[in-house]
């Protein structure tokens, strides 16, 4: 097993629209916007269980089994530009879409056949400048609401 760094690996794509969120295609992912050239942070985007404690007096051990799914909220930060911000007009509010991550980075230049992605359907819930005195680049911060269970997919 080879251990990695996300960073300068993973790759982050806004995709508006996917007609099937198990298979997307490589034409759809690179229809989107780029995130992950001014991707400052990110967050959420985790998909959970919630566990439920099944006791019973024939026993000592608690077992448990599966509860309800859930989903964390998920935000990013971008840099801003003084001069054109395609990303914050990409993902203004209100806007459906797919946040497509490459976890594990893609072969080439861009994403392609057998290149594995986690989609998350979600919609823009705020967009909003961060200000700051700090000595730090301008940057805004997306929130996102998950619409549905991210799907894990291999591009055809």
């Amino acid at each position: 097993m080879t251990r990695f760094m996300r960073k300068g690996k993973t790759k982050v794509f806004w995709v508006l629209t996917i007609a099937s969120t198990s298979a997307p295609t490589a034409a759809e992912i690179n229809a989107g916007v780029i995130l992950h050239t001014q991707l400052e942070d990110i967050s959420g985007f985790l998909f959970k269980n919630n566990p439920i404690d099944t006791p019973d007096m024939g026993q000592t051990l608690v077992t448990k089994v599966s509860g309800e799914d859930t989903l964390d909220d998920s935000s990013m930060g971008f840099y801003e530009d003084d001069t054109t911000n395609p990303i914050s007009t990409a993902l203004a509010k209100g806007t459906n879409g797919f946040v497509v991550i490459f976890y594990k980075g893609i072969a080439g230049a861009s994403p392609a056949a057998a290149d594995k992605a986690e989609v998350w359907p979600v919609q823009v819930a705020s967009n909003a400048r961060n200000y700051t005195t700090d000595n730090k680049a301008a940057d805004y911060t997306v929130m996102f609401t998950n619409t549905a269970a991210p799907v894990q997919a291999t591009l055809v």
